[in-house]
């Protein structure tokens, strides 16, 4: 990938933080999701809270996405739509499995941070690929990305472990590396995101659909959140916004800049999940009547979060030279 122009690059970037707002609000409102599949179907297993707080988001992007391509674009899907959208679609699907089941198992604020390890395994892997040194400023940056991950993930030392949620949470960043990688992939770069997305959330529909159905207790549990105010005010938010709004601008914007950089600009993300998880946890509990109080700011999600976005802003301030996949 050849350096964007100046104008280009700083565009990107902003359209590349909006996402993250975007994703950032998906955190406290995916749990709010898990907790109301549990509290509407009792008894119904992890499988099934999990996989139906995250299918309908899907579902209902595809049908704006696949409307939009009969009515407007009229566009016919390639061989390379196909192939990396599904690709695409399979990694993001495990990756969410796993994230969104270790949010049964630690806040949403640590599952946000957590999830940006990636940070770290793409300067890595490109090291590794291209048998060169990414610089010091990306070590440096990685440091400091290590270090909030190991305060916010409250990692003991002693017994070298974290809980059943943030291993969940950190082996599914590398599902969400595969995602960066792909997007960031040159043979890819005729692509045009409308059809791409198409093809990446029918897959992720499908695989999560899938999975809601083989779990859920009866055909009821997939009907009545349908019909339940708060279910579906988190669902249309999470499709309108986290899905169709900030694969779209991903889509469009990271090729504009490295692989690696784009990593460390998602590290935003959990700053602004963080955020939204000091307030929203109440509205929506008063509202649908869960017991899901907000969250706090405490001195190691203040200081992992300080870290994590101390190492964003540095490899903004002075970006890797020649550090794309490319």
């Amino acid at each position: 990938m050849s350096p964007a122009p100046a104008p280009t690059r700083v565009r990107a970037i902003a359209m590349l933080l909006l996402a993250n707002v975007f994703w950032g609000l998906s955190f406290p409102v995916i749990k709010v999701l898990v907790l109301l599949n549990a509290a509407l179907a009792p008894g119904s297993g992890g499988t099934y809270a999990v996989a139906y707080a995250v299918a309908p988001r899907f579902v209902v992007s595809l049908l704006v996405l696949g409307l939009w391509q009969i009515f407007v674009r009229r566009s016919p899907l390639s061989a390379t739509d196909l192939k990396r959208g599904a690709l695409i679609g399979l990694f993001g699907a495990a990756g969410m499995l796993l994230q969104n089941d270790g949010l049964r198992f630690t806040s949403a604020s640590t599952s946000a941070y957590l999830t940006q390890l990636y940070a770290i395994l793409i300067p890595l892997w490109l090291a590794f690929r291209n048998r060169r040194n990414p610089g010091a400023v990306v070590w440096i940056s990685c440091a400091l990305v290590l270090a909030g991950v190991a305060i916010l993930g409250r990692f003991d030392w002693r017994a070298l472990q974290f809980g059943r949620g943030e291993w969940e949470t950190l082996l599914c960043s590398v599902f969400f590396m595969v995602q960066i990688l792909l997007l960031d992939d040159p043979r890819f770069a005729g692509d045009r995101p409308g059809r791409l997305l198409l093809v990446w959330v029918t897959v992720e529909a499908a695989v999560f659909g899938g999975l809601a159905a083989a779990g859920a207790p009866s055909a009821a549990a997939l009907v009545v959140p349908w019909v339940t105010p708060v279910w579906l005010t988190c669902t249309l938010l999470l499709a309108g916004f986290c899905t169709l709004g900030a694969f779209s601008i991903m889509i469009v914007w990271q090729s504009k800049i490295t692989a690696t950089e784009a990593g460390l600009i998602y590290c935003t993300e959990p700053i602004f999940g963080s955020l939204f998880a000091l307030v929203l946890p109440a509205v929506f509990s008063r509202w649908a009547g869960l017991a899901y109080a907000n969250e706090t700011a405490t001195g190691s999600l203040l200081l992992g979060g300080a870290l994590i976005t101390g190492a964003n802003v540095l490899i903004q301030l002075k970006p890797p030279a020649g550090s794309a996949a490319s």
